[in-house]
């Protein structure tokens, strides 16, 4: 069984030169399907175009990430209500909170990502959701929607026990990303990812971004790929007490119900 992974930003421009030889070594690796990552208004239009020409391969999300919350405008909410109605876009985001850099204010943060989760309640999708260092505030406003909202997936969990524990209770998925086959930084995950139901959990490279230290030889530009997400679902296994092979098949049929793949 081939591999989801539900969080690519296949957009990025280290991509560009070799795309289509990136979906080609992910094949090779065993992975299927890839949801691409829309987090800006640009970026959005630019995922919804490559799932659109993949021939049912590729996935979209459409949302605007905090970082670029300070861009969000009128347009852009009518743009993202419109790419969110095309069927190639399965959920509405990346969108949330990132206090850690705060590259745009916080109360513009709040703000957009509130407008983000109403158009994912009006248009009965999921959300594909980002937060740093902002847990308390993250979480009351999701709290807020969530029973507007037919799935929640908080995106590159990297988070303490409490707030996995917050998240599971508001029954949001969670997905795990390569930060967990980080033995530096990544310690903790190894003990909290055994606590996630199987029908809550998800694997993600978050490529190019967050290259599994496992790998080997590492590549020279240390670029991610999809085709290294099997180092993720290998040690989320060894983590979990199980097998690789159930591992795949229960974060693929959770992929899927989540997505409606």
């Amino acid at each position: 069984m081939d591999l989801i992974d539900i969080g690519a930003n296949l957009t990025h421009e280290s991509f560009r030169q070799d795309f289509d030889d990136v979906l080609a070594r992910a094949t090779a690796h065993g992975v299927g399907r890839m949801v691409v990552t829309g987090a800006s208004r640009e970026g959005s239009e630019h995922a919804l175009a490559l799932a659109k020409a993949s021939g049912g391969r590729l996935f979209a999300t459409a949302g605007v990430h905090p970082h670029h919350a300070i861009d969000y405008d009128d347009a852009t909410d009518a743009l993202l209500r419109a790419w969110g109605s095309e069927p190639e876009v399965r959920a509405i985001g990346e969108t949330g909170l990132d206090y850690n850099r705060n590259y745009s204010p916080r109360e513009v943060q709040r703000e957009v990502f509130e407008r983000q989760l109403a158009i994912a309640a009006d248009l009965g999708k999921p959300v594909f959701l980002h937060q740093r260092d902002a847990h308390h505030d993250f979480l009351a406003i999701l709290t807020r929607y969530r029973d507007r909202l037919p799935a929640a997936v908080v995106h590159c969990f990297t988070d303490t026990g409490e707030a996995l524990r917050d998240y599971l209770a508001l029954d949001c998925h969670i997905g795990i990303t390569g930060w967990i086959c980080d033995e530096r930084r990544g310690a903790h995950l190894r003990e909290l990812v055994g606590s996630i139901p199987a029908d809550r959990l998800m694997l993600e490279t978050d490529a190019p971004y967050l290259l599994p230290r496992t790998v080997r030889p590492l590549p020279k530009d240390r670029r991610n790929e999809p085709m290294y997400l099997a180092h993720i679902r290998d040690e989320v296994a060894r983590d979990r007490g199980e097998t690789a092979a159930v591992l795949t098949e229960s974060t693929v049929r959770t992929s899927e119900r989540f997505f409606g793949l």
